[in-house]
C-alpha cells in the first residue's frame, strides 16, 4: 500500500501542526504505511508516536497500539483527540462511560487507534473483538519489554507475538534503546524470527546537556542545581523511596513547588502526582525509575540523577524526558563508590543466570565508563550504541576538558595494597594503609610492616578516594558482595599491575554545588519573555478551562515560536509550527489576541483554510468574486459562490475551465471561471 506523499505532509501539517517530518521519520512512516513489518530503534524524544499516528490515518480500519502505562495511553488519546483524530482506549482506568464510548465508536467504524494495555492481551474475548474490530495494524510501543535483556521487561509482552499471527496483519515496533542482545530478542519474539524492515535512527539527543559529578554533599549539589533552574520542570530520579520523601521536602523547604512518587505509595496519590506534573508548570518530581514511563511531557526542562543508575540504557532513557520538544535541556548524574558497590551487589546477589549478571555487569561498565569518562561524553555515549561523534560542545567535560595524569604508579600501589592484604578490604582501610596511618585495625591486623605502609602519602586521602572510584569505574577492581565489599583486582588490571600498560585518570577537583551555580540555557531572549510569559498564562487558562495539560493547548516550543515572530493574521499563525488546523480553529484567535491585541472575525471555512496554506489563494478568490458579483458592467443579478464552494476551489486548484464548472456549477463558472481561473494560475 504505498504512500500518497501529498497526503502524508497534508496530514502532518493539518492534523499535527509540522511542516516537515523530523530527520528519518518519513521513511519509517513510508515502510509502515506501505504495511511491511517493521523495528524502529529511535531515541527517547524522537518522535516514536507520530510514525504509527500518521499510517494509521492513512491506512483503512484500526490500528491497535500496545503501550506499557495507563498513563501514557490516556495522554496520547488526549492528545490526538485535542488535534481532530478518533483516538480511544480500554484500560482498567476508563469509567464505564469512557469504554462504552470507545466499543460505540468500534462498532460505528469511526475509530482510528485503539490503545491497549498488554496485560489485556491475557484475556480470550480481547483477541475476539480485534478479529471483528477490522484492524489494520498493530503498533507496539516500547518493545524492549518483550526481551528478558531489556531493563522494563513485561510477561504480556510475550503474547503481542500470537495476537500478530492470529490477525495476521503488520506489525510495527518502536523503542528508544535496545543492543544487539534485546534486537534479537525482540525479531524472535514479535516477528518469528524472520527480520522485519528495520530503522536505527541516531540515538543523538544533541539539545540535551550531559553532566556527571562526584557525590560531595548530595542533597546540596540536588538543590543547588535546581536553584539554578527555578521556576523550570524537573524530574529527580532517586534509588530508594525514602530518598524521594527526603529529596521532596528538603526541595518545598527550599520554596520549589515539589512532590514525591514511588512505587509504595498508594495508586490514587501516585495519580495526583501524574496529574500535577502533567498539568503544573514547572512542578519537581522526586521519584524512583517507576516514574517516566508515562510521562509525555514535552517541556521537562531538567533531569537529575541523585543516585547512579542500574544501565547505560536505564540511564539514558530517563534523562531521554528532558526536551522532548527540542528545547535545550539539562542534566546531572550524581555518584560514588557506594553506588558502584550497591549495583555490583545487586548483580551479584541477583538470581539470574551467570551469562545474565556478566552481561549486567557490562552494561554497568559501560555506564561507569560514562561517569568516569576522559573525553566528550556524548562521544562516549553514543560509542556503546555504534555510533561515531565528534566531540559535541554540549556537555560539562566539553565545556572544561579535565586534567588528566599519569595514574600508573598510584594504581600500580593501590593494587599491590589490596593483593597483600588478601583482597579482603574496601577502599577506607587500604587508604589508611597507602598513607601510613596506624588505625587499630592496621596495628591489629600488622598491616603497618607491609611493604606498601606509607607509600601513597604523597596523596590526600581525598585524592585516594577519588582514585579508587575511578579504578571502579574503569572496572579495574570491584566490591566482591561474598567478602563484606572487599575489593577485588578484576583480569582489566593485572597489564596495569605487570607494567604492560599504563593508564591516566581524571585530577578530581571537586567544587561544592553551593559555591558553583551552573549556567541556565534561557528559553527564549530577554526581548522575547515578557511575550512568552503571556501566552504561556494564556494556555494556562484555556488549559483548567478545558481540563487539559498545557502542553496540549501548544507546547513550549511552539509558544516561543509565537514570542518571536509575532504573526499577526491566522494564516500567520498556520505557518507556526505545532499549529494544526483544530487548534488554529480553536484557540488561534485568542493568542492572536494576546500577541496584536486584537484579532479579526474570519469565517469558520477561511479559519480551516489558513490551517492548511490555501487561506490566501481564498482572499484572492473571495476578492476577484466581490468585483464581479454583478458582472463585470455592475449591473447584472448578484451572484456567488459559498464559502465552502470558495474554499474547494482554493482546495482543489483546478486547471480548465471543465474542473472550475464541477465545483461551482455552469452558471457562476460562467460569470468567475475566467477570472477565478487567471488567479489560480498567479498562485502556481
Amino acid at each position: 500500500m504505498p504512500r500518497d506523499t501529498a497526503s502524508a505532509e497534508a496530514l502532518l501539517k493539518d492534523i499535527f501542526g509540522y511542516d516537515a517530518f523530523r530527520p528519518g521519520q518519513g521513511e519509517i512512516v513510508d515502510a509502515v504505511t506501505r504495511g511491511e513489518n517493521v523495528l524502529a530503534i529511535m531515541p527517547t524524544g524522537g518522535g516514536k508516536s507520530l510514525c504509527f499516528q500518521l499510517p494509521a490515518l492513512m491506512r483503512p480500519g484500526v490500528t491497535v497500539v500496545i503501550s506499557p502505562l495507563i498513563a501514557l495511553m490516556r495522554d496520547q488519546v488526549r492528545g490526538l483527540r485535542e488535534a481532530g483524530v478518533a483516538a480511544g482506549a480500554l484500560t482498567s482506568g476508563n469509567t464505564q462511560e469512557e469504554t462504552d464510548a470507545v466499543w460505540d465508536m468500534l462498532h460505528a467504524g469511526e475509530l482510528k487507534l485503539l490503545y491497549l494495555a498488554p496485560e489485556r492481551l491475557a484475556s480470550g474475548g480481547t483477541q475476539r473483538m480485534l478479529s471483528q474490530a477490522g484492524v489494520s495494524l498493530i503498533a507496539v510501543d516500547e518493545a524492549h519489554c518483550v526481551s528478558q535483556w531489556g531493563h522494563d521487561f513485561r510477561p504480556d509482552y510475550l503474547r503481542i507475538g500470537e495476537l500478530r499471527r492470529a490477525l495476521d496483519v503488520p506489525l510495527a515496533a518502536f523503542t528508544a534503546t535496545a543492543d544487539e542482545e534485546t534486537r534479537v530478542e525482540m525479531v524472535g519474539r514479535l516477528f518469528d524470527g524472520v527480520p522485519p524492515t528495520t530503522f536505527l535512527r541516531g540515538f543523538d539527543r544533541p539539545n540535551i546537556h550531559l553532566a556527571f559529578s562526584p557525590k560531595d554533599g548530595p542533597r546540596q549539589q540536588i538543590l543547588g542545581f535546581a536553584a539554578a533552574r527555578r521556576g523550570q520542570s524537573g524530574i529527580v530520579y532517586c534509588g530508594t523511596r525514602a530518598k524521594t520523601e527526603a529529596l521532596g521536602r528538603a526541595l518545598r523547604e527550599d520554596r520549589h513547588s515539589a512532590c514525591h512518587y514511588h512505587g509504595g505509595m498508594e495508586a490514587g496519590d501516585r495519580r495526583a502526582v501524574e496529574e500535577r506534573f502533567a498539568t503544573e508548570d514547572g512542578l519537581i518530581v522526586c521519584a524512583t525509575v517507576a516514574f517516566g514511563m508515562g510521562v509525555d511531557k514535552p517541556d521537562i526542562r531538567w533531569v537529575a540523577h541523585a543516585d547512579l543508575p542500574k544501565s547505560i540504557e536505564g540511564y539514558y532513557q530517563e534523562i531521554g524526558r528532558a526536551g522532548r520538544d527540542g528545547g535545550p535541556a539539562e542534566t546531572m548524574t550524581l555518584y560514588g563508590p557506594e553506588d558502584i558497590r550497591l549495583r555490583r551487589a545487586q548483580i551479584d546477589e541477583g538470581m539470574a543466570p551467570p551469562e545474565r549478571r556478566q552481561a549486567d555487569h557490562g552494561r554497568l561498565n559501560a555506564l561507569l565508563g560514562l561517569a568516569e569518562a576522559l573525553g566528550c561524553r556524548r562521544q562516549a555515549l553514543l560509542a556503546y550504541f555504534g555510533e561515531t561523534a565528534e566531540p559535541c560542545g554540549n556537555c560539562d567535560l566539553c565545556d572544561v576538558p579535565p586534567e588528566l595524569f599519569d595514574a600508573t604508579e598510584a594504581v600500580r600501589k593501590a593494587l599491590s595494597a589490596a593483593l597483600r592484604t588478601g583482597e579482603s578490604f574496601g577502599a577506607g582501610h587500604l587508604i589508611d594503609i597507602l598513607r601510613g596511618t596506624e588505625t587499630d585495625k592496621v596495628r591489629d591486623r600488622g598491616h603497618a610492616t607491609l611493604p606498601t605502609f606509607g607509600v601513597g602519602k604523597d596523596l590526600s586521602k581525598g585524592q585516594w578516594q577519588a582514585l579508587f572510584r575511578q579504578m571502579m569505574g574503569h572496572d579495574l577492581m570491584r566490591p566482591d558482595a561474598e567478602r563484606h565489599g572487599a575489593l577485588v583486582m578484576t583480569e582489566r588490571a593485572r597489564p596495569i599491575l605487570r607494567g604492560e600498560e599504563t593508564i591516566s585518570l581524571r585530577r578530581d577537583i571537586i567544587t561544592k554545588a553551593a559555591e558553583r551555580r551552573p549556567a541556565v540555557k534561557a528559553l527564549v531572549s530577554e526581548e522575547h519573555a515578557p511575550m512568552f510569559s503571556a501566552l504561556k498564562a494564556l494556555r494556562t487558562a484555556l488549559a483548567k478551562e478545558a481540563q487539559l495539560p498545557p502542553y496540549m493547548i501548544f507546547n513550549d516550543k511552539t509558544l516561543i515560536e509565537m514570542a518571536e515572530q509575532r504573526p499577526a493574521t491566522l494564516d500567520d499563525m498556520a505557518r507556526v509550527n505545532g499549529v494544526g488546523a483544530k487548534k488554529l480553529e480553536g484557540y488561534g484567535r485568542a493568542f492572536l489576541e494576546v500577541i496584536n491585541g486584537t484579532a479579526q472575525e474570519v469565517h469558520p471555512v477561511r479559519r480551516k483554510l489558513a490551517a492548511r496554506g490555501s487561506g490566501t489563494l481564498y482572499d484572492a478568490l473571495l476578492e476577484v468574486q466581490t468585483e464581479l458579483m454583478r458582472g463585470p458592467d455592475g449591473t447584472e443579478k448578484p451572484l456567488s459562490c459559498t464559502a465552502s464552494a470558495l474554499a474547494k476551489v482554493a482546495e482543489a486548484k483546478p486547471r480548465d475551465m471543465s474542473q472550475l464548472q464541477r465545483l461551482i456549477g455552469d452558471r457562476r463558472a460562467e460569470r468567475f471561471g475566467d477570472a477565478f481561473l487567471d488567479v489560480l494560475r498567479a498562485a502556481g
